[in-house]
């Protein structure tokens, strides 16, 4: 096991070896003032958080027993007791937080830094600035093996990207002229030039690290539940140990009590639960802003989906074409180059990048077409009313289904053949919808689109219930009706019209935070990979997350009571309480430790 430490933690580590250097030498050689070394290195940074926290929030806590046990074993000639119970707790504490920042590790290896410097290109001259320097419009320069300073959009050149830090896409990415490329990605193969989108403090990379330092376990209900005991139990032991000592008159017993009550483990059961989940979701290209959104998606019982980006991949693709003339996609192809109508780069796009005629007298008609020539041939290409204002008879022969558009191609007046396009269905849309089913969510799909439309993909994905014709209120007015009958309800969007049931939604997902910035900033959870099949894992993991959470509550409390009745009857000295004490902290450790390695089970996975 390669084992990597920060410099504090390397601090910590070697105050902890030293001072179990010095117990053992004490106990083997029976030197006692040599256990001074283990209270000193290991005590003192107890009692400093003691007071600390006493002083400035009055918010009594385990260090609060554990200063006054080695403060008692002292006084009581003990000690080596003393300096063995500053060091089991030391040794505690660094597993605790040697295992967030572990986690929060992994969390930051998802989004790599941007680089500091940057290849301007001004007039015609290259000049190396700061990051912080770019302005948007700003032409720059990307050479091979370079990671992307800010989002752009390439002006020149052709190239591969290595998106995985942002998308988690195992393939590279293949980019041409025109095409978005995204901050912290790195170009593989070719140079090229592009143009800033956004400075880089705003870039997509920024916005993914913001929300990797604002996850936090701290916000969940359930922490400051278990907080609430822990310092109930402070309390409780602090009480019986003053009346075990005026009723048995014996120190040690009393100092036992203290040291096997501290509530450790009880406080280490919710944070680290969590933070393991936060560590095993970012492996999935999932972002948690806060531990309260886990603790709500594990009683949700609803999910409500928007469609258009989210059920579909919202964007129109070419789904079906029909040709009579076998130079009719390079004829299509070309005349719809000069267009940045979303069709017509949908048309574009599956041409490929091959070879475009020449365009003369290039024209569109708003909201019909467009019409040109392409080597010197008249093309028209359009809706049915485009050819039908050119007094050009066709006859479709597809049966155009609800939601697809239908592109009429006419080459010198002639119908040579037609193209259908479609906003298509994600991949996985039904294979996931029968998994939350398997999971029993109820799956609901809000959609602006008519019925007509709408009705098509919810019978195609079986969804529970679907609304059609919504707008934004009409999709919170449902999530509000829902709770009201007592529904924890989720939401999943990609769009700004998404924003207001995001943050209505008692846990709102957002697509892709290289997407809409207010659907991000209003969603407690982002899906970075745009991969909606991740969504039975991400209730499955936060289901599994409040059921360890439980576990290790009981198991630290009933690991307390049996230790403090065995210190009540005398069966263990402090030495004895502190070993037992941390057993249960290290277990609780490992027990959450489990979760980053959670996958969803076989018999939901597989239908």
């Amino acid at each position: 096991m390669n084992l990597k430490f920060g410099k504090t933690e390397k601090i910590d580590l070697s105050l902890i070896t030293i001072s179990a250097i010095s117990l053992v030498a004490s106990f083997t050689l029976s030197l006692d003032y040599l256990s001074w070394i283990a209270v000193i290195f290991c005590g003192i940074p107890i009692f400093k958080e003691c007071i600390e926290g006493l002083v400035s929030e009055f918010d009594i806590k385990a260090d609060l027993l554990v200063s006054i046990a080695i403060i008692a074993s002292i006084i009581i000639g003990e000690v080596f007791a003393a300096g063995e119970i500053a060091t089991i707790m030391a040794i505690g504490g660094f597993l605790e937080e040697y295992t967030v920042s572990k986690t929060q590790g992994k969390i930051k290896e998802l989004v790599k830094l941007t680089p500091t410097i940057a290849t301007r290109i001004r007039n015609g001259k290259e000049e190396h600035i700061n990051a912080d320097e770019i302005n948007i419009g700003d032409t720059l320069k990307v050479l091979p093996g370079e990671t992307i300073v800010c989002d752009g959009i390439i002006t020149d050149g052709e190239t591969s990207i290595d998106q995985a830090t942002l998308t988690g896409e195992s393939m590279p990415v293949d980019k041409a002229e025109g095409d978005e490329v995204y901050s912290g990605t790195i170009n593989l193969y070719g140079s090229f030039l592009m143009r800033a989108v956004k400075k880089s403090k705003d870039s997509s990379l920024q916005k993914l690290i913001q929300l990797v330092e604002s996850s936090s376990p701290e916000n969940s209900k359930i922490v400051k539940t278990a907080d609430k005991w822990a310092t109930l139990i402070v309390v409780i032991a602090f009480t019986a140990s003053i009346l075990i000592y005026l009723f048995t008159f014996e120190i040690t017993r009393s100092v036992t009590v203290l040291v096997v009550f501290c509530p450790c483990a009880l406080v280490l059961a919710t944070p680290t639960a969590i933070m393991a989940t936060i560590g095993n979701l970012t492996k999935y290209g999932i972002l948690v802003k806060d531990g309260q959104s886990i603790e709500e998606l594990a009683h949700i019982n609803e999910l409500v989906f928007d469609k258009t980006g989210t059920l579909t991949y919202g964007t129109p693709k070419v789904v079906d074409v029909i040709s009579k003339d076998d130079d009719m996609m390079y004829l299509l192809a070309s005349l719809e180059s000069k267009s940045e109508h979303p069709l017509a780069k949908a048309i574009v796009s599956h041409y490929g990048i091959r070879k475009l005629g020449d365009v003369e007298n290039f024209r569109m008609i708003i909201g019909k077409g467009v019409k040109g020539y392409v080597d010197g041939f008249e093309i028209m290409a359009g809706k049915k009313t485009l050819l039908e204002d050119e007094n050009i008879s066709i006859e479709s022969s597809v049966n155009v289904k609800n939601g697809e558009s239908e592109i009429f191609v006419v080459k010198n007046r002639e119908l040579i053949g037609e193209v259908i396009l479609a906003d298509v269905v994600r991949e996985n849309s039904s294979k996931t919808i029968e998994r939350l089913k398997k999971l029993g969510i109820t799956t609901t799909l809000l959609t602006g689109d008519n019925e007509h439309a709408g009705s098509y993909i919810a019978n195609e994905l079986k969804v529970t219930n679907a609304k059609f014709n919504c707008l934004p209120e009409d999709k919170c007015e449902y999530i509000s009706q829902r709770q009201l009958k007592d529904n924890k309800v989720a939401m999943i969007g990609d769009g700004i019209n998404d924003a207001p049931s995001l943050k209505k939604a008692n846990v709102g997902i957002a697509m892709g935070s290289i997407g809409s910035d207010v659907s991000i900033e209003a969603a407690n959870i982002a899906l970075i990979n745009d991969n909606i099949g991740d969504l039975p894992h991400l209730i499955g993991i936060a289901r599994k997350t409040i059921k360890t959470i439980n576990m290790n509550i009981g198991f630290s409390l009933t690991l307390n009571i049996i230790a403090m009745v065995m210190a009540l009857l005398g069966l263990l000295n402090p030495i004895e309480g502190a070993l037992i004490h941390n057993i249960g902290s290290v277990v609780v450790i490992i027990y959450s430790g489990l979760l980053v390695n959670y996958k969803l089970p076989k018999k939901i996975r597989h239908n």
